[in-house]
């Protein structure tokens, strides 16, 4: 499907939020009061979050959690050491915003292998736009390109104890939306970042409540901590989707044959959140509530958690109100809740069959002001020898409008290596 350039440009350049510009003083009107409620965290490089596995695609994005798989590698790479099988690979691929175009895709490859204490795993990202259009001033089609997003990964793991892992990730990021070309006197190029992962695991596998065998799991991770890229030589440098996760799950062990897994997760994002503009006397753009996002990846990961700009105080007519040291009255508490808006929350269940088929539910939260991303997700899985076929389904929440309406995923794994019983006893043992 061909699509403009200006279609190109708006993902091109999605890491550069545009806020509203408020003139103090000024009478604000009903459509940018709505404006200023909505106040949305973007990021470059935001195929890097795309969960890219119909596993914890179906159980709502709650994959932080989960016993550890080929496509930890996206999730937690310190699961890995808590793998059930020696080895494994595994292919996923997602028909990307099928609402709106019908050829972007995201397709990911990973595999990982256990040694005594250790793990070592591999990925691969690929994300394609689909085709575009380039056209000139009068909308004259200049030439076609295809471009698309890369990101590879590698990953190790090591077990500290019985119970506890840790595990790091090294990342290499290209994305190409443009292909050089190049528009009036601003030439475009690609985007390039370096980042890594770390995460924990805590795992207690005789967690019992009751009578009933269970499963308790902690897991904590930071991803894609990273250095900010830019489309363009003339334009200011943007954060990759750096973010942090915590997850609690529980997995029920009813008997031999059925058990229930339980996955609580709450995610945010580590940049900073964009300020209110407004003008001063002169006409120049200032801030008005909140902090500049101009800040360094470390500075901006710290700023993260208290930058919210809250919500305005206005009077009778519709003005804001100005304090006497010359900065704006904010409405208490709003600072608060803003900053809690910025979690997102993911609830995923699934239940296992003789371990051969599952059944998966989840649900994701994101609040209105920050974007509303909210659905649903179903999915099933199958298990045979070496072999195993996961599939999910999204239902978006809110309006058939969502342009992650009715995504589907597929994810194909095959076991190379199983860990035999005296093996893995091995394995718990201290080096």
């Amino acid at each position: 499907m061909k699509k403009s350039f200006l279609y190109l440009l708006s993902i091109a350049f999605s890491g550069l939020g545009f806020n509203s510009i408020a003139q103090p003083g000024a009478t604000i009107s009903d459509a940018d009061k709505s404006k200023l409620e909505l106040n949305t965290i973007t990021t470059a490089l935001p195929f890097m979050s795309i969960t890219p596995d119909s596993r914890a695609g179906g159980m709502g994005d709650a994959g932080t959690a989960l016993r550890g798989s080929s496509t930890s590698m996206y999730w937690n790479t310190s699961m890995l050491i808590f793998a059930e099988d020696q080895s494994e690979i595994s292919i996923s691929y997602t028909p990307w915003l099928r609402n709106l175009t019908n050829d972007m895709h995201l397709s990911y490859a990973a595999g990982y292998y256990k040694f005594g204490r250790h793990a070592v795993g591999a990925a691969l990202r690929f994300f394609s736009l689909g085709e575009i259009t380039y056209t000139d001033m009068n909308a004259n089609p200049i030439r076609n390109d295809k471009p698309s997003e890369v990101e590879t990964t590698l990953g190790y793991a090591f077990k500290l104890s019985n119970n506890l892992s840790i595990g790091l990730n090294g990342k290499f990021a290209y994305s190409n939306l443009t292909g050089g070309y190049v528009v009036g006197n601003n030439g475009a190029k690609p985007a390039m970042a370096g980042a890594a992962d770390i995460s924990l695991t805590y795992l207690k596998d005789d967690a019992k409540i009751g009578q009933m065998d269970g499963e308790y799991t902690f897991a904590f991770t930071l991803n894609n901590i990273g250095n900010k890229v830019s489309y363009s030589y003339s334009q200011s440098r943007d954060f990759i989707p750096m973010n942090i996760k915590i997850a609690n799950a529980y997995k029920l062990k009813f008997d031999k044959f059925n058990s229930l897994f339980i996955g609580l997760e709450l995610q945010k994002l580590l940049v900073p959140t964009p300020p209110t503009y407004g003008l001063d006397s002169n006409g120049d753009r200032v801030i008005i509530a909140g902090k500049s996002p101009e800040v360094g990846v470390i500075k901006g990961i710290v700023q993260s958690f208290y930058d919210a700009p809250g919500t305005l105080l206005k009077d009778d007519k519709g003005k804001y109100i100005q304090n006497e040291d010359g900065t704006y009255a904010i409405k208490k508490g709003s600072k608060f809740v803003e900053e809690l808006s910025e979690i997102n929350v993911a609830l995923g269940l699934e239940y296992w069959y003789n371990n051969l088929l599952a059944i998966r539910a989840g649900y994701f939260f994101e609040a209105p002001n920050k974007g509303k991303r909210q659905f649903a997700s179903f999915g099933a899985g199958v298990k045979y020898n070496r072999f195993g076929l996961d599939i999910s389904y999204l239902a978006a929440i809110g309006g058939r409008r969502s342009p992650l309406a009715n995504t589907v995923r597929f994810t194909l794994r095959f076991t190379l290596g199983k860990l035999n019983n005296a093996k893995a006893k091995d394995e718990e043992k201290p080096e």
